[in-house]
């Protein structure tokens, strides 16, 4: 009997990593994407304003900003798996809070705060989610399998941006737009339901999986002011922060303005779009263009450093932002033109932001090197934060066409900054003693 138990006892303490991690980070990638896309698609279908959809949509991402902050009390209070099922039906409750609000009169209002509520639980879960990943993994399974949570966040983003979308387009045409938005957050509220039953009985149980001692408290808050201490303490550390800061500036704008443009009807400077044509253009062709742009802009760096690739990768996340320009300027009816320039600045961005990540890690390098890149990656999050809530009132106040060329004039400030931050030579290329 007893060896039955602990038998039973090694069964949930590991668990075959394939039955929990795919599901896992579909589930971390999912809100993120109904955050910071299909809001702003809904609201423009809505015909709410540009300058409202970019001020009050790009305010959610401040969870993401000061993530850092409160991820502390993940470690306090209870376990990270606790966390994960727990915000995965707080983040289904969410969703059914805004399909249950879209109906109401002050629906933006309303729907804005279920979104508050989505953004904060899925902060917290990534917090969560990453940290069991690493206790519930052992070294070579981390290595293994981070290329699967990877994937599987990837196909969050294709079903978010593309098939959430279209079946919102599909339901447009039968049923009117708020029904059609209605039933499809309903259907995601429902499948973080079952996320939440699933996960809670298939994690697994990682002996290290506990909250912290009470009596660690005064030691734990200790060495988490020391991490940021010592951030602020490395060299350059100004001109390291304005470069995360301004190093997205352009793309900040062109993520928020964007779909935004591609629906906006002719007469006004957009291409009138349906949301079918959005969700193939986002959901398929710029995914994958992003993916191979992402996976060039790896092996470029670790075939020659980052210190050579940095000026070009820069060049390659701002320059193609001409292609809107074109676009605005030209309004193509071809919607293979028109897919041929998203992708084309879709892959552009995956290869340029590559150097934003290595950077990252390289400034995140050393004692606190987990803390330390989460600090990077909120100034990361308040980068893309500030610009993008201002994207749409520049919109409005300039039009299409002068909007684009000024998101391409917004590389001048990285051109000063790239020249003098603190960057190793050989950082990021590949040492010939690694296989």
């Amino acid at each position: 009997m007893i060896e039955q138990e602990s038998k039973e006892e090694k069964k949930i303490e590991k668990r075959n990593p394939w039955s929990w991690i795919p599901s896992l980070y579909f589930a971390e990638g999912l809100p993120y994407v109904i955050v910071m896309f299909i809001a702003s698609v809904m609201y423009k279908q809505m015909k709410i304003s540009n300058a409202d959809i970019a001020l009050y949509t790009s305010w959610l991402y401040l969870p993401w900003v000061i993530k850092p902050l409160w991820s502390p009390v993940v470690d306090l209070l209870k376990t990270k798996r606790f966390w994960i099922y727990t915000m995965q039906l707080i983040i289904g409750g969410g969703i059914a809070g805004v399909a249950l609000t879209i109906p109401m009169p002050n629906f933006f209002q309303f729907t804005l705060a279920f979104f508050w509520l989505l953004a904060f639980s899925s902060a917290t879960h990534d917090i969560a989610a990453d940290g069991f990943y690493m206790l519930a993994l052992s070294e070579s399974q981390q290595s293994f399998f981070v290329g699967i949570r990877s994937t599987f966040y990837r196909i969050a983003m294709i079903t978010g941006q593309g098939l959430l979308v279209i079946l919102a387009g599909f339901l447009e045409t039968r049923f009117t737009i708020q029904l059609a938005w209605i039933f499809t957050f309903g259907v995601v509220g429902i499948l973080f339901v079952l996320f939440f039953i699933y996960h809670r009985f298939v994690l697994p149980h990682p002996k290290d999986d506990k909250h912290a001692e009470y009596s660690r408290d005064q030691s734990l808050f200790t060495e988490f002011f020391k991490t940021f201490l010592r951030f602020f303490e490395k060299k350059k550390i100004l001109l390291i922060i304005l470069f995360m800061l301004f190093y997205r500036l352009g793309e900040s704008q062109i993520v928020k303005m964007a779909p935004l443009f591609l629906l906006d009807k002719r007469d006004v400077g957009g291409l009138g779009l349906n949301l079918t044509d959005i969700g193939f253009l986002y959901g398929t062709v710029g995914i994958i263009a992003l993916m191979l742009g992402g996976i060039l802009g790896g092996l470029a760096v670790s075939k020659k450093g980052l210190k050579f690739w940095l000026w070009p990768m820069m060049f390659a996340i701002n320059i193609p932002h001409l292609l809107y320009v074109y676009l605005a300027f030209a309004q193509p009816t071809n919607y293979w033109i028109i897919s041929a320039c998203v992708a084309g600045e879709q892959f552009s961005y995956g290869f340029g932001f590559t150097a934003f990540l290595v950077y990252m890690m390289y400034v995140s390098d050393g004692e606190f090197k987990a803390s330390h890149y989460a600090i990077c990656t909120g100034f990361m999050a308040l980068g893309m934060m500030v610009p993008g809530m201002f994207s749409g009132m520049i919109q409005e106040a300039l039009g299409y066409k002068t909007f684009f060329i000024y998101v391409v004039l917004t590389i001048i400030p990285s051109l000063f900054i790239l020249k003098f931050i603190p960057l190793e030579y050989s950082y990021g290329k590949k040492k010939t003693t690694e296989s």
